[in-house]
């Protein structure tokens, strides 16, 4: 038989146990507690006070382009000052200017693309001819007409060369292939050079 005194033993043996469990088991909760606590506090910082981004290489440089567009006559072009991004290829660069020449005028001159048509992508050669080549909302939303045919022809020529001395030509594309005109009108079989007779001098700024 267990004698009293054993018995004692191992009931003093048994309540330390139960009481280090408990102890393990306090310290568990309360060291998830502040972890929980330090990562609700890190996400409030978060939350209230966002990183800045240092990079000044994310933080894209502007440059001016002279963007051309029709006149209230629509036989001459009229130049409009533009802020762009400034890109360090001259790919990269077209696709700004032509991005702001879709934008169509901010000063009440008359646009020489309709609304919706938009760009795939440029690539120039090394004689200086850019394949600019549109989606097929170029030759579907266009209105046709000599004029205005000739018009988005000389804006985009005009706006392209005068920004970017790496190009000395412009071939319009539609999904990647040649086309004979854009609405039946004006060839596009060649690619095309700037024709600064049709230019608006610009108006000097005052100082």
């Amino acid at each position: 038989m267990t004698s009293k005194k054993h018995r004692r033993s191992e009931d003093v043996k048994e309540k330390k146990k139960k009481k280090s469990t408990r102890i393990i088991y306090l310290f568990a909760i309360i060291g998830s507690i502040v972890i929980i606590l330090i990562l609700f506090f890190i996400i409030l910082f978060n939350a209230l006070f966002p990183a800045v981004d240092a990079d000044p290489l994310k933080m894209k440089e502007k440059q001016v382009a002279i963007i051309w567009f029709s006149d209230q006559q629509e036989l001459l072009l009229v130049g409009e000052k533009r802020y762009i991004n400034k890109e360090n290829d001259a790919a990269a660069q077209a696709k700004e200017v032509i991005k702001a020449l879709l934008e169509g005028s901010k000063e009440k001159n008359i646009n020489t693309f309709p609304a919706g048509v938009s760009l795939k992508d440029v690539k120039i050669n090394n004689y200086g001819i850019a394949y600019v080549n549109f989606t097929k909302s170029l030759t579907k939303l266009h209105p046709g007409s000599s004029s205005s045919e000739m018009a988005s022809i000389n804006s985009l020529t005009n706006s392209l060369t005068k920004n970017i001395p790496d190009i000395k030509k412009v071939k319009i594309l539609v999904e990647g292939k040649e086309i004979s005109s854009i609405k039946g009108h004006i060839s596009t079989s060649k690619a095309f050079s700037p024709d600064p007779g049709i230019l608006v001098p610009m108006k000097e700024e005052k100082k």
